[in-house]
């Protein structure tokens, strides 16, 4: 690693260290349902101090910025320190590194993550970000992830045009959601919920009719959830 990407590791850590509330992180650490401790940073200050870190410590290329987010990401000792990654992961300045070369470092971090949190954070932005750029090349890996035996990958494809709106690819999406229909894993059943809860708020009729040409497949929490600001989800 190079000695650019080893200094802005380092001043990460001594600034989350800095405004973390040791009172906090117990509670944070039991509403996240997290193995890995938290030092007591919540969002704001988390963004504010490493923002900070980041215009003082930059990186030259493509390769010291995926180190330093890999390195921060594996040796995270602290939950705060894996937010740090994502939070550099997406970061203005190393747009132009966000290429399909990214896209091995975002799955890295989906499958090791394993959980909401890292992993919504990542396919609502980094990859739906890798999509936009490349979206003949991240659409067949997104068809490929939805029928992974990995939940999070399932999931990551579900969500990647989370916040496309009228943009939204309709069959993509469909075409991420249909695999994992009858699953009865919470996290798939929610996020196919909320991924068209989403989408709802761009075409609500498209939504009422897709919940009612797969009421059978569709688990009661997915149809809340898809429905829960159109009146037909007052009527199920």
């Amino acid at each position: 690693m190079t000695r650019s990407a080893s200094s802005l590791i380092r001043s990460l850590k001594k600034a989350l260290h800095a405004v973390a509330d040791p009172a906090k992180a117990p509670p944070m650490q039991a509403y996240m349902k997290s193995s890995m401790p938290y030092l007591g940073v919540q969002a704001p200050q988390l963004r504010q101090a490493v923002r900070a870190v980041f215009a003082a410590c930059p990186l030259g290329d493509f390769e010291e910025w995926r180190d330093a987010v890999l390195e921060l990401w594996r040796e995270a000792h602290y939950r705060e320190e894996r937010y740090a990654a994502i939070e550099l992961a997406g970061h203005t300045r190393y747009s132009p590194f966000r290429s399909l070369r990214a896209l091995p470092i975002y799955e890295e971090m989906i499958v090791s993550g394993a959980w909401w949190d890292f992993v919504d954070a990542i396919a609502t932005r980094q990859l739906g970000e890798l999509l936009r750029k490349h979206p003949v090349e991240i659409s067949a890996i997104l068809r490929d992830w939805a029928v992974s035996t990995d939940i999070w990958k399932r999931r990551s494809a579900i969500l990647a045009q989370l916040n496309f709106k009228s943009e939204t690819d309709l069959k993509l999406l469909y075409d991420c959601i249909r695999p994992s229909l009858g699953a009865s894993d919470f996290f798939l059943r929610k996020g196919i919920g909320w991924a068209l809860r989403q989408y709802a708020r761009t075409d609500p009729a498209e939504v009422i009719r897709f919940v009612r040409r797969n009421q059978a497949r569709l688990s009661p929490l997915t149809k809340r959830e898809a429905l829960k600001h159109l009146a037909l989800g007052r009527q199920t």
